[in-house]
């Protein structure tokens, strides 16, 4: 059973930066040859790709956090990251880590990120 755990949310004025962190727990052949990813969701509104790596470090952004945001994964750790910078109120959501696997998809519960002055 695969298990993801985020962590690196908070509160943080526009402008600033935070580092999500989200551990996979579970097959590591699986984990390591498995798309990885971001979705976040704000009040009110569908969750939403932020960004995405597949297991040969390809990425994907979505145009709102492009040159922004950078997602990377540490294979070793079955770890994948998401650098924020220059965020923005709008970027204020709760941000959930995804793993892809050929069998089924798995979610994390979520860490919740603030954007305010």
């Amino acid at each position: 059973q695969v298990q993801l755990v985020e962590s690196g949310g908070g509160l943080v004025q526009p402008g600033g930066s935070l580092r999500l962190s989200c551990a996979a727990s579970g097959n590591r052949f699986t984990i390591r040859f498995s798309a990885m990813g971001w979705y976040r969701q704000a009040p009110g509104k569908q969750r939403e790709l932020v960004a995405t790596i597949t297991g040969g470090s390809s990425t994907n952004y979505a145009d709102s956090v492009k040159g922004r945001f950078t997602i990377s994964r540490d294979n070793a750790e079955n770890t994948v990251y998401l650098q924020m910078n220059s965020l923005k109120s709008e970027d204020t959501a709760v941000y959930y880590c995804h793993l892809n696997t050929p069998a089924r998809a798995y979610w994390g519960h979520g860490t919740q990120v603030t954007v305010s002055s």
